[in-house]
């Protein structure tokens, strides 16, 4: 029976993680190299993400530095950085490039916000799917020669499974909806 609830803890958990990489892309004013996670850079003809193309660090809070292993990479780093939809303004002194956080406006961290809980909805949705293919799959057990209190105490499991991970999205959000609003 709990091999059967498995697969879709396995799901949920799967919705979760998705969720909190997500979140690690959204920029909250401080410098965080996770926000460069999707950019690629045009590597030698081959689209390679930037973490593998140079060194990334923090030197202060509001400031990334990008280090390339090859200079000549500086100029293809900077096109990636300004094509991409982070909109931070890279500036390259022929050794490295550096991006300055701007300080988040109180519009602009209301907007995150927003986009956070936009996000978690979607979550919470993707969860409620799982629960439902869940439910529907138990349903089809009664054909196998399952109990009907079996298939019950299945779904109540299942519903547990999802209230646990709504709870836990919820948390998230509102850790994440705290870190924006912090000045």
């Amino acid at each position: 029976m709990e091999a059967r609830l498995q697969q879709y803890e396995d799901k949920m958990n799967k919705a979760v993680e998705f969720l909190v990489s997500d979140y690690a892309t959204i920029r909250a004013g401080r410098a965080n190299p996770h926000v460069l996670d999707k950019i690629r850079v045009n590597y030698y003809g081959t689209p390679t993400p930037l973490q593998q193309v140079g060194n990334i660090t923090v030197p202060d809070p509001r400031v990334m530095q990008i280090a390339p292993w090859d200079k000549s990479m500086l100029k293809e780093i900077e096109k990636a950085i300004l094509s991409s939809d982070i909109g931070l303004n890279p500036s390259n002194d022929g050794n490295v490039i550096r991006l300055v956080f701007p300080e988040l406006s109180e519009e602009r961290r209301g907007e995150l916000v927003k986009e956070v809980k936009k996000r978690a909805e979607e979550a919470k949705v993707a969860i409620r799917n799982i629960r439902r293919d869940g439910n529907d799959a138990f349903k089809k057990l009664a054909k196998e020669d399952v109990s009907e209190d079996e298939i019950k105490q299945l779904e109540d499991k299942l519903q547990k499974l999802t209230d646990k991970y709504i709870k836990n999205i919820d948390s998230l959000t509102e850790e994440k909806s705290k870190e924006i609003m912090k000045v």
